[in-house]
């Protein structure tokens, strides 16, 4: 922001546009063993500014794991058939297939949230929206305990590309309900596949008072506001 203000003053633009991207490296404690590590995540900053003013956007990019729940779907139904043809009866089948985490392909996926806001924000509360997004979160260093919790707890919350974004709009809205309407939130996932030849995108960006509406239960707004409009406006 102040970047983008000093060069409209001393260059007379009409506008100016400053995006910066640093790596920023987070402690933390896996899940199990209880080991210390540390993973890279981005934290990504824009701002455009003009005579009239500023507008400032303050995002975060985080790497996690999807499970497909497609996949895992054509598994369980697979599944089922052969646990019957074994001689197990369907309540039991239907109890097996709840306790037993099912197979499905996985991939890394990396998850960016960006919200426009004069509200000041915190980086690390961002990171966790974007992580509780996916099936789970990844660690640079595991244990065997560690992997066998990660890979359950993913593949006990399936997700494709699009839920992810999903989880992450309205993960920002239940954590800064005092975002103003006219608030941006920008969410997008790339899913990098395992058995496809190529990778998987979604991506979403709307004013807080468009999402807000949707998740009241309005129509789709059919041309949701973007980044560059708002940044513009």
């Amino acid at each position: 922001e102040h970047i983008a203000s000093h060069i409209v003053r001393r260059q007379r633009a009409l506008r100016a546009e400053v995006r910066i991207t640093a790596r920023w490296p987070v402690r933390r404690i896996t899940p199990v063993s209880r080991l210390s590590t540390q993973e890279m995540v981005s934290l990504v900053g824009i701002a455009a500014a003009s005579q009239e003013g500023v507008r400032r956007v303050v995002g975060v990019e985080v790497t996690g794991i999807n499970a497909c729940p497609c996949a895992q779907g054509l598994v369980r139904g697979h599944a089922a058939e052969r646990l019957a043809e074994a001689g197990f009866d369907g309540g039991d089948v239907e109890r097996i297939l709840e306790l037993v985490p099912l197979a499905t392909h996985n991939q890394r996926g990396r998850g960016t949230l960006y919200v426009g806001t004069d509200v000041q924000l915190d980086a690390t509360d961002l990171m966790r929206v974007v992580e509780a997004s996916m099936s789970a979160p990844i660690y640079e260093l595991l244990k065997r305990p560690d992997e066998l919790f990660v890979v359950e707890h993913a593949h006990l919350q399936p997700r494709f590309a699009e839920d992810a974004v999903r989880a992450a709009l309205a993960g920002v809205l239940e954590r800064y309900p005092g975002l103003d309407d006219g608030d941006l939130v920008l969410s997008r996932q790339v899913n990098f596949e395992t058995i496809h030849n190529h990778e998987v995108v979604a991506e979403r960006s709307a004013t807080v008072a468009e999402l807000r509406a949707e998740l009241d239960g309005a129509a789709h707004t059919p041309h949701p506001t973007e980044l560059r409009d708002w940044l513009a406006a």
